[in-house]
């Protein structure tokens, strides 16, 4: 299994904002594409920022880029994460999942 593993951050007034964003349009985007068994948002205040935290759960590497596309190392975005987000972050990171409960 393969985590997908993305970090973002916005004005701290953006916080149940962006979730709820996120919940529309990501979370059923990485939901709906076949392969993919769960996803997790993660997310905390810091200060006058918040930090978004989006993982998600994979059969295998190829499911992933049936999602990402050919370099799944490239962060995908959607229309309104530029309306949130204080930076696009380019790259974000896979990992083999060593164990699950």
């Amino acid at each position: 299994m393969i985590a997908r593993v993305w970090f973002g951050r916005t004005k701290a007034e953006d916080y149940d904002a962006y979730l709820a964003y996120l919940e529309e349009s990501g979370v059923p985007a990485l939901k709906e594409t076949p392969g993919n068994r769960d996803v997790m948002v993660l997310r905390r205040r810091d200060g006058d920022e918040a930090e978004f935290g989006v993982i998600s759960f994979w059969d295998s590497l190829d499911d992933v880029k049936a999602f990402a596309g050919e370099d799944v190392d490239v962060a995908r975005y959607f229309p309104e994460d530029e309306r949130y987000l204080l930076e696009l972050t380019p790259r974000l990171k896979h990992f083999e999942v060593a164990r699950e409960r």
